[in-house]
């Protein structure tokens, strides 16, 4: 990361589902406590090339969480914190609950207000803080390969409102879908997502470089 993007001393906080918590542990453990995501690849990279900067990180993704999850804990898990960049990669728990009929929010308009309104919501309480959306993604290697198609296009709907919403509140916009399409033509999908949804550890080194590359320029 850049020090003129990310000044020195600077608290970055990632938030999002399964796929940021990584396993993170519950306790101080710094061993555990970012868990074994992009987070901690992220955190590994920024600290051990410039130790100097001082830059904290801190790993509040949950598994299982939607965006309604996300807005239910924000002001203790996001906003408490008072982080100077704040990371947030939400929407395939989403897609998960349209997909199991649990939601009829196809089209994305009840995740596009709910999202709008969390952005909001954190401008209002940190004003200067700094926005970095990841964009939701999925790679076919789901285990029921008839849902792979309707996964794929629901995903995309929801990426593109995470797209446009980055844009509306000035927000860093990290495309991981591409990211993960360009390692795809590398390696079999299966090797950088397991399920369509969960990368191994050669995805989740993917999805930090694109992360540290959309911060940095």
């Amino acid at each position: 990361m850049s020090e003129a993007l990310v000044a020195a001393g600077s608290l970055v906080v990632f938030q999002g589902d399964s796929i940021t918590h990584g396993g993170r542990g519950p306790s101080e453990d710094p061993n555990h406590i970012l868990g074994h995501s992009y987070p901690f690849l992220i955190a590994a990279e920024a600290a051990a090339r410039y130790p100097e900067r001082g830059w904290q990180f801190v790993n509040r993704g949950v598994s299982g969480d939607t965006i309604a999850d996300l807005s239910a804990r924000w002001q203790p898990d996001a906003l408490h914190h008072r982080p100077d960049v704040l990371s947030i990669l939400v929407g395939v728990n989403d897609v998960g609950e349209v997909m199991d009929g649990k939601s009829d929010d196809s089209s994305g308009v009840a995740f596009r207000s709910a999202y709008g309104a969390l952005l909001e919501r954190t401008r209002e309480a940190l004003p200067s803080v700094r926005l970095v959306l990841g964009e939701p993604f999925y790679l076919p290697t789901s285990p029921r390969p008839e849902v792979r198609e309707t996964w794929a296009a629901l995903v995309t709907t929801y990426a593109g409102i995470v797209r446009e919403l980055a844009a509306s509140y000035s927000a860093t916009f990290v495309p991981f879908q591409q990211a993960l399409d360009a390692a795809a033509k590398r390696a079999p999908a299966e090797h950088w997502i397991w399920d369509g949804i969960h990368p191994t550890y050669a995805g989740q080194r993917i999805l930090a470089d694109a992360w540290i590359a959309a911060v940095s320029s």
